[in-house]
């Protein structure tokens, strides 16, 4: 999959949006295809680890985050929910296109899959993923439904991105601060993020 050529589209310019999504989005891919490649036993999908890990924040540039170059409307924790928003609707430009397009129908649905997968993945990399109890006592401004990391895939790169920052693109959180870093969002959270260095690491 050409992830670079979906995400020029979305973000045309070479300005610090661009730059700055585009390292964080490298950070996050080179520890997750680390995590593949040193655990072959977990069977996950290279492919789609390396295009998910790249695209999981494809729709910050709808949010108003000025602080990491972001004038959107929208709040900052719908990025994921936006970005499957853009893949889903990619899947259904191709789905379009395959009506119309006998050479394009050959690989339809299984391209459109894939846009699934990755969709899925932008939203459900939030925290250590979000349940419907926690969005409705929060208040959170997110669809009433369970949002929780379920393939391998979706919770290899959920743990790859909670080291870093886009924030702060210098900085590699230790597994420590990490942990810190997560505390806010319940034991839950923590314990599950604990597992997965287990895991992983």
């Amino acid at each position: 999959m050409d992830y670079l050529s979906l995400i020029y589209r979305y973000y045309p310019e070479d300005n610090a949006l661009r730059r700055m999504l585009l390292h964080h989005s490298q950070q996050v891919c080179t520890r997750a295809l680390q995590i593949v490649d040193r655990h072959p036993e977990l069977g996950a999908n290279r492919i789609l680890v390396e295009a998910g890990a790249m695209l999981h924040d494809i729709g910050i540039f709808r949010t108003d985050a000025p602080g990491i170059h972001c004038h959107g409307t929208e709040h900052y924790l719908l990025h994921g929910i936006i970005g499957a928003s853009i893949l889903r609707h990619e899947a259904e430009v191709l789905r379009q296109k395959a009506t119309t397009d006998v050479s394009a129908t050959i690989h339809s649905d299984e391209t459109c899959t894939f846009y699934e997968a990755l969709a899925r993945i932008c939203e459900r990399h939030t925290g250590t993923g979000l349940t419907r109890q926690v969005i409705a006592q929060r208040g959170l401004p997110m669809p009433a439904q369970d949002l929780l990391p379920e393939t391998i895939e979706e919770q290899i790169i959920c743990y790859a991105d909670k080291f870093y920052s886009k924030s702060h693109l210098e900085r590699e959180r230790s597994l420590s601060q990490t942990i810190e870093s997560l505390e806010k969002f319940g034991d839950a959270g923590v314990e599950k993020f604990r597992h997965w260095a287990e895991l992983f690491e």
